[in-house]
């Protein structure tokens, strides 16, 4: 006889707002756990052609890194009302060096690559609570037919972010931020 396997993790939500210490209670399957205004907003684990993008794009920026820096995948992000996981973080000299939840004031870039199951939060949601952090670039990579399309922007006034520009899937570019930095997607996975 066969027998369907029983989720071997139960929980349940909490009878107050979602906070930062709940996520420890919650299962390790992949999925990505993040909190806005007290909810809990569950992205499922991403798909390989995601992975290894963000993998491309981590080992890019860590090869031009000044020394002292750090380039992150999937490391926490504590902001003011929320609890964010970034798919890499650039993160400065002074951040701590060891850690599950960085402060913004060490983060100096954040990038976000859209997945179908992350396209509407990595453009309407997280951008502007990434500008209330303080997060001065955050870069949003659409995974398109020709290739991967960088959108850079640069938080201007403290509040919104501008679009700086766009680095094409054929477009090598020099870079400013978070340092000088020539970047060539072209070997990039499409």
């Amino acid at each position: 006889m066969d027998v369907m396997a029983q989720p071997t993790h139960e929980w349940r939500p909490p009878e107050r707002p979602w906070q930062e210490q709940d996520l420890s209670d919650l299962p390790e399957d992949g999925s990505r756990y993040e909190i806005i205004d007290g909810s809990l907003h569950v992205t499922p684990p991403p798909g390989y052609g995601h992975q290894l993008l963000a993998d491309e794009i981590r080992s890019a920026l860590q090869a031009t890194a000044p020394t002292g820096w750090w380039v992150i995948r999937e490391a926490g992000l504590r902001a003011p009302v929320a609890n964010l996981i970034p798919d890499i973080s650039v993160l400065r000299p002074s951040a701590p060096p060891d850690g599950l939840w960085t402060h913004p004031s060490d983060v100096a870039l954040v990038v976000e690559i859209e997945s179908p199951s992350s396209r509407r939060y990595d453009r309407l949601i997280k951008p502007p609570l990434y500008a209330e952090a303080g997060i001065p670039h955050y870069w949003r990579v659409e995974r398109g037919d020709f290739g991967p399309v960088i959108y850079r922007y640069q938080l201007v006034k403290g509040v919104h972010y501008n679009l700086m520009g766009t680095v094409g899937p054929d477009d090598a570019a020099q870079l400013d931020e978070p340092w000088p930095m020539r970047l060539d997607p072209s070997a990039w996975p499409r």
